[in-house]
């Protein structure tokens, strides 16, 4: 008679590369869903362009801010400048819900989400590469996708 350890046991090994990407979307995902973001440091005229966003009361982007932060990441991720740049002179983001005034919390979600990525890949020594970040991101987009996002 099979015991009820046996299915787990049965289970193919996870390799150690897709768990850490599991993890750190999920991660992303937790942290993106507080408000306002964790920075521990900014400079002084980043401070000035963003000090709303920075408070602590400030009010939680709407959704649609987070979603196409995460494109962006990910053509950044790519190297996709030219799509990248298209996007945000040619203000796209009004045509995916984002609003005017909501610029300055698209591009900040968007390099704050970067840079934990750029983190992630130096500590690991370059070992998750773009590839891997690029997973990163669309985990994040599921955790994101699977709560509502709101907290």
């Amino acid at each position: 008679m099979p015991s009820r350890w046996d299915h787990l046991l049965d289970r193919k090994p996870v390799p150690l590369l897709d768990h850490l990407v599991d993890e750190a979307g999920r991660l992303l995902a937790a942290e993106l869903r507080r408000w306002p973001l964790p920075v521990q440091e900014v400079e002084a005229t980043a401070r000035a362009k963003l000090g709303a966003l920075l408070e602590a009361d400030s009010p939680r982007p709407a959704e649609p801010v987070f979603a196409e932060a995460l494109r962006l990441v990910r053509w950044d991720l790519a190297r996709e400048h030219e799509a990248y740049d298209d996007y945000v002179r040619n203000q796209r983001y009004l045509d995916r819900g984002v609003a005017e005034p909501d610029k300055p919390a698209l591009l900040f979600i968007s390099r704050w989400v970067l840079e934990q990525l750029l983190a992630l890949s130096e500590a690991t020594e370059g070992r998750v590469d773009r590839r891997a970040l690029a997973r990163v991101v669309e985990r994040t987009e599921r955790g994101l996708r699977a709560t509502g996002a709101s907290a």
